[in-house]
């Protein structure tokens, strides 16, 4: 059992400078593809979460990434108002802890200073009961979403 006494979250001003193997791979072993898909996306310069209103942030406990969440504006609805929960993963050994929640507020108080909605896609029924848990409706009333919530 993993006791977590400090954790720290912080805004990720440059990807590249954070060593996110262990993510990686962990996520990979679950089948999940987002984490490397955000380290290719990044080094190529094509979601770098700079436009306004974006933002990525990392979990670190002991300075050790163990999670990791963005924003971006949605590029399906192309409007100002909605923004886009992406790339969000929290290590394995650190879930059902509370960390997701304290990192999804995190992102979403900042989302209140440039967006309206925020929506999300996930595939996964504990990924749905995770956001639903934390306000998010489950709908595809917006394109390319599976959730989403008025901020």
């Amino acid at each position: 059992m993993i006791i977590i006494k400090i954790v720290e979250i912080k805004k990720i001003i440059d990807l590249s400078q954070l060593d996110i193997t262990h993510l990686i791979k962990e996520s990979k072993e679950e089948g999940f593809h987002f984490i490397p898909k955000l380290v290719n996306e990044y080094k190529s310069k094509t979601n770098t979460f700079s436009k306004m209103g974006e933002c990525l942030y990392g979990i670190f406990h002991e300075d050790t990434l163990i999670g990791i969440g963005g924003l971006n504006q949605d590029s399906y609805t192309k409007t100002e108002t909605i923004g886009r929960l992406r790339r969000f993963y929290i290590s394995k050994a650190y879930r059902r802890k509370g960390l997701g929640n304290l990192l999804l507020k995190r992102i979403l108080s900042d989302a209140r200073e440039h967006f309206q909605i925020v929506v999300l896609y996930t595939d996964t029924e504990r990924a749905s009961q995770f956001y639903t848990s934390n306000g998010f409706l489950k709908s595809e009333e917006y394109k390319g979403s599976t959730h989403y919530v008025k901020l």
